[in-house]
């Protein structure tokens, strides 16, 4: 067949296959007027005055909304397969599926058991698979169609093959600012991954470019449609290196058909607190070690700072007094028996306790202790101290204070180095990505300061409007962190969890006590400096959990000719690194300049405005941490010419992106950064796809690597 009869026929096959679709995009648009037909009809039932009619109008336009919303996140692409069947049977495979009115099925939902095979079947087990064709298509239209003949043997002589395969068109695919679904070219070791089964956790490794992220992605989905019930009432958490990393992948799951799952960077994970930087690397590995532990249960048993340490009371003919060894005494009891903010409650009865047995007078005796409870209940020089002395607390009030006490309470478990860089990376209205670990760990130290009604009180009644009137004029800055009894969820996806600290993980296992996981990581892309005891963690959070392990091994994002640079640097960064294997070549081998200081500012301007005419899509620039303020400064007006195409970004940052073309300022830099400088440099080589060039004013790296 000539080209201009192959282009004849392709366009043939492409007018066929528009026609089908539109018959789907019909059957989709009046199944969307339908549904909204239903959440107008909802809201016009708010007359209805008794309660059961509230909640069925409520649930009514829920679901109603619920389910327009996900045929409108499918608009775009939605009908992206097909299979010619053995038995000459024609199945389409979509983003959801779609019925005609008959109940016909038009569509097939890509995580349906009928559209398995699109992803397994291959040329040496074709299982009643002729032909997999999948449909390009841009909205609504079909622009082309790429083939796989699957088995010859049992081809008609009139099946039409087109193309050259749709993962090898996919793969320079430009890049934009988010990541996209790959339903339509999801390979089988994947799909394995994908439709694991749910219980217990599933681990997806491999070396970068072999799509972990988006595999994941794609598992919640189906797990989503096959246990809907299950996970959507429990609710599915997605989390995430970075806001960068989430609002990159934001885009893939209702994509999918799916808009119900939470997306969470790690710094965002604890309610109420957003923090999106990230602390040096000593005050980081201290933050994040199991060593925080106890020191922050020591911070949380302290007393509050400026707290009196002594107490006088006159009554009658006595002189009462607690002084701070008394104090001292009191509050390890009530710590004995139970958390701070829930020993607050006991604190009051506490003291009132200890005062009264120093009683001596026989007019105080005769009174009796009722009127002395009376009596200095209602004194506001007792009221006063007791607020003082056991102030019901916030995990961010006691976060405040570690400054001040690391030094004091951690009993040698940190240096003098990293004590200097704790202090130093306090900052008091701005918490780190590293310092949401902590506060969460405290929400659960201190506990919930109790209901006033908490059946357990068994304070005398004298003091219960004391309690009362001192919690209700407390004004609770962070309310949001202060609840312990909403973190379940019934399925955790953790993306890039090589990286995670020890502390991190035990953040994580308390929303994941009951959960099944998705586990996404590759050991010689970490950023944790201490394997071994993030491991430990890790085993701690899954408690038990039998796990299922995938690997996928064919690197589909960089070319073989960065890929074997990327992976030089590996072999530095780990002992036996997981390399996979890179399926393309371009030609273009990574660039590497060497220039003076004066020069390295313009060097890497041009360098990015070479890389930026040669591609489509993005391109970043890559520095140390320590350099990105001002070289950001520095290239203002090359990012204001590129808003949409060029980002300036530290490697933490780039964890789990890629780009069509990378700039790396300064790889020295990186690798110096921190004990995980190389496994950060291996990291910020593979994140571009097409072009690679390295700016430096040394070489040490590439001479390591030589």
């Amino acid at each position: 067949m000539g080209v201009q009869d192959a282009r004849t026929a392709e366009q043939r096959e492409i007018a066929a296959e528009q026609a089908y679709v539109d018959t789907v995009y019909e059957r989709l648009d009046a199944s969307a007027k339908v549904a909204q037909s239903l959440v107008v009809e909802g809201l016009a039932r708010g007359h209805v005055g008794n309660e059961g009619g509230l909640v069925e109008r409520d649930a009514m336009v829920y679901q109603a909304s619920k389910r327009l919303s996900a045929l409108n996140a499918a608009h775009d692409g939605l009908v992206f397969g097909r299979l010619n069947m053995l038995n000459g049977e024609s199945r389409y495979i979509g983003r959801i599926g779609v019925r005609d009115a008959e109940r016909e099925i038009l569509l097939i939902d890509w995580r349906a058991p009928a559209a398995a095979l699109f992803y397994q079947a291959t040329a040496q087990e074709p299982t009643g698979v002729i032909r997999r064709r999948v449909l390009r298509c841009a909205n609504d239209q079909v622009i082309g169609v790429e083939d796989d003949l699957l088995d010859a043997d049992n081809a008609p002589d009139d099946l039409v093959i087109v193309g050259e395969g749709a993962l090898l068109a996919s793969l320079t695919r430009a890049r934009d600012s988010t990541m996209h679904s790959v339903v339509a070219t999801i390979q089988k070791e994947q799909d394995e991954a994908i439709r694991a089964p749910s219980r217990g956790a599933t681990t997806i490794g491999g070396g970068p470019g072999t799509g972990k992220t988006v595999v994941a992605l794609h598992r919640a989905a189906y797990l989503l449609y096959t246990d809907r019930r299950r996970f959507e009432s429990g609710g599915v958490l997605v989390v995430g290196p970075s806001t960068v990393f989430m609002n990159y992948i934001e885009r893939v799951l209702p994509s999918l058909g799916e808009t119900s799952v939470t997306l969470r960077s790690l710094g965002e994970v604890v309610d109420g607190l957003r923090a999106a930087r990230h602390d040096e690397p000593v005050a980081a590995a201290a933050k994040g070690s199991s060593r925080m532990v106890k020191f922050l249960g020591r911070a949380a048993a302290a007393p509050a700072p400026g707290s009196p340490t002594e107490f006088r009371y006159f009554y009658k003919d006595d002189v009462l007094r607690l002084d701070a060894a008394q104090l001292d005494r009191i509050r390890r009891q009530l710590l004995a028996g139970a958390k701070r903010n829930r020993a607050y409650a006991k604190a009051p009865a506490a003291l009132v306790d200890a005062l009264w047995r120093q009683v001596r007078g026989e007019r105080a005796l005769e009174k009796g202790e009722e009127e002395f409870v009376e009596i200095i209940t209602t004194d506001d020089r007792f009221v006063d101290f007791v607020e003082q002395w056991w102030p019901p607390t916030t995990p961010i009030d006691v976060w405040r204070t570690l400054p001040d006490l690391v030094q004091e309470l951690s009993h040698g478990a940190f240096n003098a180095r990293e004590i200097a860089a704790l202090r130093e990376s306090w900052t008091i209205d701005d918490p780190s990505i590293q310092d949401v670990p902590l506060i969460d760990e405290l929400r659960y130290v201190i506990g919930e300061v109790p209901e006033a009604t908490d059946d357990e009180d068994d304070n005398p009644k004298q003091l219960m409007s004391f309690e009362r009137r001192e919690r209700e004029e407390r004004v609770d800055r962070f309310r949001s962190t202060q609840s312990i009894e909403d973190d379940g969820f019934a399925h955790v996806l953790v993306d890039e969890a090589q990286d995670l600290s020890p502390m991190q993980w035990r953040m994580l296992g308390r929303r994941g006590r009951h959960a099944s996981w998705t586990i996404v990581g590759d050991e010689a892309q970490s950023s944790w400096p201490y394997p071994h005891e993030s491991a430990a963690a890790r085993k701690a959070a899954l408690e038990g959990k039998p796990e299922h392990a995938f690997r996928l091994s064919t690197n589909y994002r960089n070319s073989a000719e960065i890929y074997e640079l990327a992976a030089k640097v590996a072999a530095v960064a780990v002992p036996d690194p997981d390399l996979a294997d890179a399926v393309r070549r371009t030609g273009e081998s990574p660039l590497h300049l060497t220039v003076g200081a004066s020069e390295l500012v313009e060097t890497v301007r041009s360098s990015a405005r070479q890389v930026l005419d040669r591609v489509d899509g993005t391109v970043a620039i890559v520095a140390p941490r320590s350099r990105l303020a001002a070289l950001r400064v520095d290239l203002a007006d090359l990012m204001d010419q590129h808003p949409d195409r060029l980002r300036v970004l530290d490697g933490l940052d780039t964890k789990g992106l890629e780009f069509d073309g990378v700039v790396v300022v300064e790889p020295d830099g990186i690798t110096d950064e921190s004990s995980a400088g190389w496994r950060t440099l291996y990291v910020v080589l593979t994140r571009a796809t097409q072009l690679l060039t390295t700016v430096g004013t040394t070489d040490r790296w590439s001479a390591r690597i030589a």
